[in-house]
Order: C-alpha cells, then structure tokens, then sequence
C-alpha cells in the first residue's frame, strides 16, 4: 500500500516538475549560493590554511583571515586611529574591528558601534562625524576617530530617500570635491522609474539636508572610487533575464549631468528588448561604458590603489561578487584594472578560488588598504574579513575569535577563543616544539585528565585544525583560565601548561 502511495505522489509530483524544468526558460536560470541571498545564511569563514590552499593570488601575496563571525560584513571604512569600521546591513549595525596593536595581522574585540539601523551599508567618516547611508536615509552621528568612540546623538540629516522595490543598498562615498555623493540603485530588473532619483547618483554638502541628482541611467552601481585624477569611476549591474551572455557589467567613467543607458540600453548602447522602443531624448547622449565584465559577475566595489602595493600602484581592484541568473556560476573573485598609455583598459586575476566545481567559498563585496599597506577583503558569505599582504606571511598569528556555540547540559570541553594580553607575544612562524617537552607534555595531558574527554585515536571536533586557530602560548593561556565548560588546571604550573600545548600542537594539528 505505501509503495502505491509513494509512486502515485511521484507521478502526481514529479512528473510535473520534470516538465516544468523542460519548458523553464534558459533566461530564468537560477543558480546561486541561495541560503545566503534568500535566508541570509552563510558559511563559516575557511581556515587560514584552506584559504592559502584554495585561495589564488599573484606571486609573493599572503592572505589570512583578519576578523570572523561578522554575519555578512559589506563595506570597511579605517579611521586614523586604525580601527576598522564595518558595515553590516542584515543585522542594522555598524561594527568596530578594535586595532591591531600588536601587528600580529589580527583585528582586535569587535563591537557594535550603531545598531537599529535600517540596512546601514555606506560608511565615510568627515569632520568629527560619521556618515552612514541607510535605505532610506543618510545620518550622522559625533565620533571620535583616536579613540573609536561616539560622542553625540544620530542624526538623519537626509530622510526620504526611495526604499520600495530591488537593490537597498546604499553607497556613500566622498568625493575630492568636498561633495558626498550616495548611490540608489534600481527599484526593478528593468521599468521605467517614476522616482528620478532611482538608477542614479546623488551628491550633497556635508552639512547639507538637500541631495540633489549627479548622473542618471546607471541601474546598480554598488561601487564608486576616483584616480588620481579626479574623475569618478562606477562599476555598475546589468538586467537580468536575458540568459547566460547577457548583457555585460560595466565600468563607467561618471560625469555630471551624463545618462548611462538604462533600461533603454545596456552594454555598448545596445537597445534593450524591453524599452528600446520607449521615446526618451536621454537615448541619443547615453555614454557607453568604458569597460565591459563578463555578464552577471555583480561588481560591486571598485578601489584605487594608492599606496606601494607591488604589482598595483596605479591599478584598481573590482570584486566581483558573483552570479546567480546564469546556467553556471561565474564570477566570485577580485580582478585589477589598469589604464593604458592608449587610454585601454585591461584586467587580470588578483583573488581567484572562492568558486570550485560550482561550490562557493566566499563572495568578495569590498576592498580597502589598510594602515599596514595591507589589502583588506570582506566577504558577506563567509562573515570574514581578510587580510592579504605582500611578503612575510601572518599564519603564526593567533585566530580570530569566532562565536562561542550554544551551551548544551552536558558540554563537551572545547578551546575557547585566546585573549591574548599586551605584553605576551605570540610564538614566531616556524618554532620548532622539543620533542622531550611533548613527551612531558603527553603525561601531563593524561594526568590532568584531558585525554578522559580528547583521548583516542581520532580528535573530537574542538581539537581539529588546532594549529591553524591557535599558537602555544593560546593553549597555555586558555589552562590558567579556562571556561566553564572545562575542568579547572590551577594546579598545573606554567611550564606544565606549556608541556600540553606543544603535546596538543604536535598531536592535534
């Protein structure tokens, strides 16, 4: 009776889908890391060690992972005292990454700085104030740059701004000119707007409460920066539905007053089949982009580089968020852009990997240089921010902190996160761990009797890629004061405490 049952919903249900999936159309292919763009979930950030391996970066770059457990971080702003400010639209918060202070290539304690804010992504930071694009609104709030402090109350000095329909985020960068300018994409896939300041780019005085419209036609353009120059430059999305090759991304070189095409044109001002039949007298001055990306990669940040980062001095890095309407996935990476004597543009690989055999390790959204000269990355899949340097690598660096999972009656003992303090160091790449202090160490880790609940022959979870999280002097610490799903070690001295850290290094790792 049940197998009766189970093919007749087979052909009740099946049967149907099948057929649904023939006649789909190609265009409507959805193919995607869903959970994250639907549910806003994501995946733990990679070990340092899976990042190197998977990772793919130009000769003599390092990468390791600067700040986890943020939930999906967007755009990084530093401020001068070299605190990270982070911008964390899903949870309504701007987070603060404490400073590295002891240049270990790990961000500080994280806290929230803003919270309650409706989807919060831009961030810049002018005067004495921080400026934060909302959705609908641009606020600002006193903050003191030296000390990570607030030092006043928020206010939202523009209010209003469209927030029906698709594309909330809202970027805010400031310009050379002393003007802000905000960036509001598209309320649709493509349609006629009736609010002029969608697909646009609007600007205002600092100590305005009027934005007024920069340039038009530019359906999501996340990502804003200028050369040295002056000249503004976007990156911008282009429609969707039109299958796996079209229509390009775009970088446009955005001027006052200009319009850029959409939705009547897309790519090198080729009509749209949706609207290129409407009357507008925008059509016949649209500019054209300066340089067309592969279809559906989703740009979305696009940053000069101007400090002395070998094989980047004059170029631009674009993070290529990735795709979702397409057959196979494309995108998921950071390309740089140079510009030619001749005035071409061309592009090459910088970060390249997070996409393998269609599975996504993380989704690259923003890009800043750091303080240390440093390029700094955050990925809104993986809740991470990663540091990628030229030279000496970070790896001998203690772990970020990652969340502390939920107690459980009976918890299994697990390592939390080091805190170290100011005046330890953490132990140099390379140490080499005594073979008799491992032996010791072993004994020890029998007495104390943490092999009641680590023993055996294969590591319970909490020990595993221990090396990549944590340093000896961690493990040392985390027996002085351990928390309190773990027995209490007072009893051991302090190189009986190293003892078990370079036996569980050398075991664990």
């Amino acid at each position: 009776m049940l197998r009766k049952v189970f093919f007749s919903l087979l052909v009740l249900i099946g049967l149907p889908a099948a057929a649904a999936y023939q006649l789909w159309p190609s265009a409507w292919t959805i193919n995607a890391p869903m959970p994250n763009d639907v549910l806003n979930w994501g995946t733990d950030a990679a070990p340092d060690r899976t990042l190197q391996e998977r990772l793919h970066l130009p000769d003599g770059f390092q990468i390791n992972r600067y700040a986890v457990g943020l939930g999906q971080p967007r755009i990084m702003r530093w401020t001068s005292g070299g605190d990270l400010l982070v911008s964390i639209p899903r949870k309504g918060e701007i987070a603060l990454i404490g400073r590295d202070t002891k240049k270990t290539g790990r961000g500080g304690a994280i806290r929230a700085l803003l919270t309650g804010l409706n989807r919060p992504h831009g961030i810049e930071i002018h005067g004495d104030y921080l400026y934060v694009a909302e959705t609908d609104a641009i606020l600002r709030v006193p903050f003191d740059e030296a000390t990570g402090m607030l030092t006043g109350a928020v206010e939202r000095i523009i209010t209003g701004l469209p927030a029906d329909g698709n594309h909330w985020s809202r970027t805010l960068r400031m310009g050379p000119d002393g003007w802000m300018y905000v960036s509001v994409g598209s309320s649709c896939n493509v349609c006629i707007e009736k609010d002029n300041r969608r697909a646009a780019i609007l600007r205002f005085r600092p100590d305005d409460k009027v934005a007024e419209i920069y340039a038009e036609g530019l359906r999501n353009t996340v990502g804003l920066d200028w050369d040295t120059q002056g000249r503004m430059w976007g990156v911008d999305n282009g429609r969707d539905l039109l299958g796996d090759d079209l229509p390009p991304e775009e970088l446009n070189l955005i001027a006052q007053g200009r319009f850029y095409g959409w939705p009547f044109l897309y790519g090198n001002n080729v009509p749209d089949p949706d609207f290129s039949r409407t009357a507008d007298p925008r059509i016949t001055g649209a500019v054209p982009p300066a340089y067309g990306f592969p279809p559906h990669m989703a740009p979305l940040s696009i940053k000069f580089i101007h400090g002395p980062v070998p094989g980047l001095q004059n170029a631009a890095l674009v993070t290529l968020h990735g795709s979702w309407n397409r057959t196979r996935k494309q995108g998921y990476q950071i390309m740089s852009l140079r510009w030619e004597a001749d005035g071409r543009i061309t592009a090459a690989p910088f970060m390249t990997g997070f996409l393998k055999d269609e599975e996504v390790l993380g989704r690259p959204v923003d890009t800043t240089e750091g303080p240390d000269g440093a390029i700094y990355v955050s990925d809104d899949y993986a809740g991470a921010i990663y540091r990628v340097s030229y030279g000496a690598t970070a790896a001998a660096a203690p772990a970020p902190a990652e969340p502390a999972a939920p107690a459980t009656p009976e918890p299994e003992p697990e390592l939390a996160a080091p805190q170290p303090k100011a005046e330890e160091a953490p132990d140099k790449p390379g140490e080499t761990l005594q073979a008799g202090e491992v032996l010791r160490g072993e004994a020890l880790f029998d007495t104390a009797g943490c092999k009641a609940c680590h023993g055996g022959t294969t590591p319970p979870a909490p020990l595993k890629d221990i090396l990549a999280r944590y340093n000896r002097e961690d493990i040392a610490r985390l027996l002085a004061t351990p928390p309190a799903n773990m027995p209490s070690f007072a009893h051991l001295k302090e190189d009986e405490r190293l003892a078990i850290a370079a036996y569980v290094l050398a075991t664990y790792e």
